[in-house]
């Protein structure tokens, strides 16, 4: 009988093994981007300290408020300029990119693409 793949537990696995060499600093946190088949969420971490420095989401009131749908490409790229803005704002230029465990495609590297635009560097 053929078995069924588990995505989430694959996507899992793969994380973690990403997290075993990625760790956020003050001076550069980890951008760690996180998709649903609704949202897409993204945010700057500090692992050192364990806290949050700057994140953006598709709930958020300038996305929120918009009528189309959040879960394309369009609102991740938007999603990243969002960031970027509030990390610049915050003093942060430079990040390391934690993709999640999902493939670099698609609304991922739209969101990167997003944050690129709007100042980061990674």
């Amino acid at each position: 009988m053929i078995t069924k793949i588990d995505r989430k537990k694959v996507r899992r696995k793969k994380h973690l093994r990403i997290r075993k060499d990625i760790k956020g600093t003050a001076a550069r946190p980890r951008l760690a981007v996180y998709r649903s088949l609704k949202h897409m969420y993204a945010q700057l971490i500090d692992d050192i300290n364990g806290c949050t420095i700057v994140a953006a989401s598709t709930l958020e009131a300038p996305l929120k408020d918009e009528n189309e749908y959040k879960g394309n490409i369009d609102a991740a790229k938007k999603v990243g300029e969002m960031l970027g803005k509030k990390a610049i704002e915050k003093g942060v230029r430079s990040v390391v990119f934690d993709r999640g465990g999902s493939i670099y495609h698609g609304r991922v590297k739209a969101v990167a693409e997003g944050a690129r635009e709007a100042g980061l560097e990674f």
